[in-house]
């Protein structure tokens, strides 16, 4: 059975730190890149950042770039978002996804397995 299980989800003050984790079973993880997805109340679901398993690179959308790092554990199956500096534009469901090899973050139709997401609330 595949599973992608999000932890690390809390309510946090500006300026606050989060590490996300994604702990991923039931598939060859290290051919797929992993990516995480948000989505606030009222709004379309946004790509926040990648792993790429064909290559290594990492991938952020403007709005987190300097600011969130995704880093991953092939050994653990598991990949992380470290989140600083948060803003309470961050608040949203956060979600990991696995998509066999490519990133693409403005494609989140193209991931084949989901998880279930983690709330992430940044207060002011």
């Amino acid at each position: 059975e595949v599973q992608l299980v999000e932890s690390g989800g809390d309510l946090v003050q500006v300026g606050g730190s989060l590490r996300l984790s994604c702990a991923a079973s039931g598939f060859t993880f290290e051919d797929y890149s992993i990516g995480w997805f948000r989505q606030a109340p009222g709004k379309e679901r946004e790509g926040v950042s990648c792993f790429s398993a064909y290559d290594g690179r990492t991938y952020y959308a403007d709005s987190v770039k300097g600011r969130f790092t995704v880093s991953r554990d092939n050994a653990k199956n598991t990949v992380y978002l470290q989140m600083n500096s948060l803003k309470p534009e961050d608040t949203a469901i956060y979600y990991c996804a696995a998509q066999a090899l490519f990133c693409h973050l403005n494609d989140p139709e193209g991931y084949t397995y989901w998880g279930q997401g983690t709330q992430v609330t940044v207060s002011s």
